[in-house]
């Protein structure tokens, strides 16, 4: 995330920028930030309240100028209780908090992502395979516990063994 400069540890043959040097002047995506280690949040903590980064073997800091979105499948409330995310970093972050139901409380959502993920697995020039109607209401029909990731999974898959360009249910 922090980058690195040339001798910092072994291998490390030149600098090398982080994540958030990549995304200055514009947006970094920090996924499952609720499994960020405690070392780490301190870290984050710093970066988001100077505005500044330093890499890993460097006594140099560097301006970051970069919109954070964090993302996380579990109630950071929860793990502030629990000693394992940091309050104040909660609070840094929490500027427009934005909660998406999980995708059973969605169902208005299921075909469509479907259809994106067809087109997008889809190669360039290529069609993307049909949908049996009794697939459609598989799909409708079922809890989702892994949420959109789970969708993806399951199109990909069935993607890989549709016959004729038509995806069925079997």
């Amino acid at each position: 995330m922090f980058g690195h400069t040339k001798g910092a540890f072994t291998g490390a043959i030149t600098n090398k920028e982080g994540l958030f040097e990549a995304a200055n002047g514009g947006t970094i995506l920090l996924d499952e930030i609720g499994a960020m280690p405690m070392s780490i949040q301190g870290k984050l903590l710093r970066i988001l309240q100077e505005k500044e980064i330093r890499r890993v073997g460097s006594n140099d800091n560097i301006p970051i100028d970069a919109r954070v979105l964090a993302a996380t499948n579990t109630r950071l409330e929860q793990l502030m209780q629990e000693g394992k995310f940091r309050e104040d970093l909660y609070y840094r972050l929490s500027v427009i908090p934005i909660e998406i139901k999980s995708l059973r409380e969605r169902i208005e959502d299921i075909m469509p992502l479907v259809y994106h993920i067809l087109r997008r697995e889809t190669p360039d020039g290529q069609t993307p395979p049909a949908l049996d109607p009794e697939v459609c209401a598989i799909l409708e029909s079922y809890t989702w516990p892994g949420n959109v990731r789970e969708l993806e999974n399951a199109i990909k898959h069935a993607m890989t063994f549709a016959k004729d360009n038509k995806i069925t249910k079997d």
